[in-house]
């Protein structure tokens, strides 16, 4: 009788012991939540010396923009974009006689907003501020024709806008189609270099998962130094800069061999992103010109993997 009665106490002892454990792992911080090991895959609860901690639930993803807002942030982003260069390059001439010293100032100021302006607005329209961005995106068939269209003549039009702010915070009267010449075949080739690289920079800086703000200011701000043009390598800011006559100013009699440049880098550097980056075959990274079906781009994608995991 003793024994039997010692055996049920054992027995009470041992599923009080198993009651306390499960509350531990339970109501420690972690609710109904079972705790795990950090190393478990989808946990929302881990162990940590000994205790439980609840992880954070997942951030769900913000709603879509809409169309207007895009519109507008592309609007706003050129607009800034050319205020600055224009701004900075007219504030730097009338410091410095030096053009070396105002060509300094012209590209840190130009640096400083692209990354800003590429953070911020990144997440509302993609910050394209660029027809050739946009047209990129265009022929992959994640921007629909009639946005893409919008998006040109928003980025002509806050081009040109800028160039009328930059020119009103110093007070100076505007000059359009007074610019500077700038149609030497250097600068049709530097045209056609620079926006090759530039594309290269931002999908090679998406595929890589990088900080796209700062390597797309550093590589404009590269170009300012080593090609003849000073990288403009964007069609809509080449239409603004023409509305004013100081020191980033271009004359429309330009249009030609910037705009022809800017052509040929956008024809070949887009295949050989395609190519190079993306992992398609020599064929289906020129086919990307023609704009082809989801469908292709599918197929395409799925060969490349493929081709990656033979052995």
């Amino acid at each position: 009788s003793s024994l039997s009665r010692f055996s049920e106490i054992l027995s009470s002892v041992a599923n009080m012991a198993q009651t306390a454990t499960a509350s531990a792992q339970t109501d420690n911080g972690c609710g109904s939540r079972v705790c795990v090991t950090p190393s478990a895959i989808k946990a929302t609860c881990v162990e940590v010396n000994g205790r439980c901690v609840p992880l954070e639930e997942p951030k769900s993803a913000p709603p879509p923009y809409t169309f207007d807002r895009q519109l507008f942030a592309e609007w706003l982003g050129t607009m800034f974009l050319v205020a600055t260069i224009v701004g900075s390059g007219y504030h730097g001439d009338i410091l410095s006689p030096d053009d070396g010293v105002a060509l300094l100032g012209n590209t840190l100021a130009t640096w400083g907003i692209l990354y800003v302006l590429i953070a911020t607005l990144g997440p509302v329209s993609g910050a394209h501020f660029n027809p050739v961005v946009s047209c990129c995106f265009w022929l992959k068939r994640e921007l629909e024709t009639r946005k893409f269209l919008c998006f040109v003549v928003v980025q002509v039009a806050g081009a040109i806008c800028g160039s009328y702010v930059a020119h009103g915070m110093f007070q100076k009267r505007n000059m359009p189609f007074d610019g500077k010449d700038r149609d030497t075949y250097g600068e049709f080739f530097s045209e056609a270099l620079t926006t090759l690289g530039l594309l290269l920079t931002i999908f090679g800086g998406i595929k890589a998962d990088k900080d796209v703000p700062m390597l797309v200011g550093l590589f404009i701000t590269a170009g300012y130094w080593f090609s003849s043009s000073t990288s403009f390598a964007n069609p809509a800011v080449t239409i603004g800069r023409s509305f004013t006559d100081t020191f980033a100013s271009i004359s429309p009699k330009s249009f030609p061999a910037f705009f022809g440049g800017q052509a040929v880098g956008l024809v070949l550097g887009f295949p050989l992103v395609q190519w190079m980056i993306e992992g398609k075959s020599p064929l289906d990274a020129v086919k990307i010109l023609a704009r082809p079906p989801v469908a292709e781009h599918k197929k395409s994608d799925d060969a490349a993997v493929a081709d990656e995991e033979a052995p």
